[in-house]
């Protein structure tokens, strides 16, 4: 996360990301310059209202020009009606390429996030992923939108009102710039407290999405173990960090704003002491002194609306520094060698002294070894963290490995085209996510090319044809988030179907039948003897019963594999595969 020590704290802002931010309108340069454009004609058009005004006072109402008087209050309402027209304009392009630009970057953001690493998505929290995706580049999508073409808008009406104002009377400007350097020290100060005080605001917002969408999703759990309460009290604190935050940014500005309104009314003050003074001496008209007035109001507002327009770009930048770390993160697979598959793969897999660990060299597989025929059914057993999962990861590029090497018809699985991998590998995992839409998008996961007569023998070859009949929709039917109406059972049935219309070269089940019942069981036992069958198959097991058909097993403690062979060779003789056998079958 950011911090209040990253590039540009303590700055207006960090000029390196100001211009990456612009490079991302590029694409829509040309009504980004023309929103520019009608800034600037709408900033140089500053000075006339007060000059009809004063020519209304000095020249037609001092003769009674009653004809003239009327045309001038026309031409007043004629500018009124000109820049409201602009500022329509200026509204509309500046949005529309605020909104263009946070799409491409949303798109960009996760188009790369979709390929990184699942380490990186072990380690960060779901909430902040959400933030950077949405909260963040809002912030962004603000810059454009209500920022930078502002504040530039906000400084030249500055220069053309003091500009004007010299023009008139240099003796009044100078006395009305006196508060100024006190306005100068104020707004670094400002700056100061206020950069700080974004870092802070963004970070709260992250942990509280974090907080929320974790204990949303896991609020069974929650429950479950009467954990309410609890987890009700880490949240308020999180919240009443959240709060303190926004009220440090608020106390900001409520300080502040107070600040220029005092100084404004001093410079109005200072004005009418000696504008007044020359006007009676007849030095001055009173439609001059209201004029300059008028340019005071006018000098004054855009100072107030550049801390608007400070807010804006520095919650850009603090959104931006986070939104071009996570561009620029380097959490994808190793280099994707290219090689594409003329055909199918034939299934020959060898691990060479692999060595892997998630964490430093907290090693989880050590010197692994082994090979695998082309259509050989193999089977890993063994206690939980023993390693089995692991080496499924390892095989479809979940994860790197630190040492060794993993061959895939004699190919380092380095080398082969990563989409043409986990094409040719079908793997059906023990936790089988399922997405909000309907059975069939969650088989097909939207892929054109499935028809309805493959999702059927999808369904048949597992023999769960009465269970989709039953439903309301069919295939149609709406599963809700995660998969809510249906059991665990009927969710990993799913899992089977989406290999199953894959055709893939490989099969991999992990852990496939650990969570469902008995009759599901029977079904995916029926329905994996099939898939299986003359196909390369490596089975992540729990359930001893479910690997029997399994050419050979492999026994994996701590990281090794100690044993391998087929069941009725391993099971009669004393090892670590006849003492896990034992203790599942001991008591049926």
């Amino acid at each position: 996360m950011s911090s209040p020590s990253q590039p540009g704290a303590g700055r207006f802002f960090d000029s390196k990301l100001l211009l990456m931010l612009l490079r991302e309108a590029a694409p829509y340069r040309r009504r980004f310059l023309w929103t520019g454009f009608w800034v600037l004609v709408v900033s140089g058009m500053i000075w006339i209202r007060p000059a009809l005004i004063r020519h209304a006072i000095d020249v037609e109402m001092a003769e009674g020009d009653v004809l003239g008087l009327m045309w001038t209050c026309l031409a007043v309402v004629g500018v009124l009606l000109v820049e409201a027209f602009l500022q329509y304009r200026i509204a509309y392009l500046a949005n529309w390429v605020a909104q263009s630009v946070s799409l491409d970057l949303r798109s960009k953001l996760f188009a790369r996030v979709i390929r990184f690493r699942v380490k990186y998505f072990d380690s960060t929290p779901v909430g902040t992923l959400v933030t950077r995706h949405i909260g963040d580049i809002d912030g962004i999508a603000d810059v454009f939108s209500n920022g930078i073409l502002n504040a530039v808008g906000d400084l030249l009406a500055l220069v053309v009102v003091v500009c004007a104002m010299f023009w008139m009377d240099w003796e009044w400007t100078l006395w009305v710039l006196v508060p100024i350097p006190f306005l100068i020290w104020a707004t670094r100060v400002f700056q100061r407290h206020i950069k700080k005080a974004f870092v802070d605001v963004r970070n709260e917002v992250a942990r509280m999405n974090e907080f929320v969408q974790e204990h949303v999703t896991g609020m069974s759990v929650v429950q479950a173990f009467g954990r309410e309460r609890r987890e009700a009290q880490k949240f308020e604190a999180i919240n009443a960090a959240h709060r303190d935050a926004n009220i440090h940014s608020v106390w900001a500005f409520s300080v502040f704003f107070p600040v220029v309104e005092l100084l404004s009314a001093i410079s109005v003050a200072l004005l009418l002491w000696f504008g007044l003074n020359d006007v009676v001496s007849e030095r001055m008209t009173l439609g001059a002194l209201l004029q300059f007035m008028l340019y005071v109001f006018m000098l004054y507002r855009p100072i107030r609306q550049l801390a608007d327009r400070f807010n804006v770009l520095q919650m850009g930048i603090v959104n931006s520094d986070r939104v071009f770390k996570l561009l620029a993160l380097d959490a994808f697979p190793a280099p994707d060698g290219g090689v594409k598959a003329t055909e199918r793969f034939q299934g020959d897999i060898r691990f060479e002294g692999v060595w892997f660990a998630y964490n430093d060299e907290d090693w989880v597989l050590r010197d692994v070894s082994f090979h695998i025929e082309p259509g050989e059914c193999i089977a890993l057993v063994g206690a939980t963290g023993a390693g089995k999962s692991s080496i499924v990861h390892l095989l479809t590029r979940f994860y790197e490995i630190q040492k060794g090497a993993i061959y895939i018809d004699g190919r380092d699985i380095r080398e082969w085209d990563l989409e043409v991998l986990r094409r040719e590998i079908g793997v059906v995992m023990q936790d089988v996510f399922l997405f909000s839409g309907t059975l069939r998008d969650n088989v097909t996961l939207h892929h054109d090319g499935v028809s309805d007569a493959q999702l059927d023998a999808a369904i048949e070859a597992l023999g769960a044809a009465d269970w989709i009949q039953r439903l309301p929709d069919g295939w149609n039917q709406d599963v809700r988030e995660r998969g809510a109406i249906l059991s665990v059972g009927q969710r990993q049935l799913i899992a089977f179907m989406r290999a199953q219309i894959q055709h893939p070269s490989i099969l991999v089940l992990d852990e496939a039948t650990s969570s469902i019942d008995r009759e599901s069981e029977r079904l995916v036992q029926r329905a994996t003897e099939e898939m299986t069958e003359g196909r390369t198959s490596l089975l992540v097991a729990h359930r001893l019963s479910t690997i029997r058909h399994a050419s050979r097993i492999f026994v994996v403690q701590q990281g090794q594999i100690v044993q391998s062979g087929h069941h009725d060779v391993l099971v009669s003789q004393p090892g670590p595969y006849r003492t896990l056998y034992e203790k599942q079958f001991k008591y049926t």
